[in-house]
């Protein structure tokens, strides 16, 4: 079972989400009532999707992070899931994701922003006895 795939399990019962398919067309999501939160695009690959107040108010830590991928004016991040920390931090930043979404003012009508798939390029973080 991949990281992707044990995430999924352990997201998708979570209350607040039900299991879609992603308006990318790649994979499989998790949304919420209003927005689409996650979208699982590979075994590794993880687009969430985020508030650009959440986004702003972490940027520092998730720019700290070798598992996190930002794009400039994107409201998606990417999570490269490498080990079970990354997995744990995926759930927390899904957490975020909720809360931030619960507390937005919904827009008039829906809101498309499409996720970082194909945007984004990840290199396999090295290992340590891989120098």
């Amino acid at each position: 079972m991949t990281l992707a795939e044990r995430a999924m399990d352990r997201l998708e019962v979570w209350p607040d989400l039900s299991v879609g398919l992603p308006s990318c067309g790649t994979g499989r999501a998790l949304r919420s009532v209003r927005h689409e939160i996650v979208h699982f695009h590979s075994g590794r690959d993880v687009d969430l999707h985020l508030t650009v107040p959440a986004i702003e108010r972490f940027r520092g830590d998730l720019r700290g992070s070798t598992a996190v991928h930002l794009v400039p004016g994107s409201r998606w991040i990417t999570v490269h899931l490498d080990c079970d920390g990354d997995v744990d931090l995926l759930m927390s930043l899904v957490s975020v994701a909720l809360k931030a979404h619960l507390a937005e003012v919904p827009a008039a009508g829906p809101l498309l922003a499409s996720c970082n798939f194909r945007r984004v390029t990840v290199v396999p973080r090295g290992r340590v006895d891989d120098r």
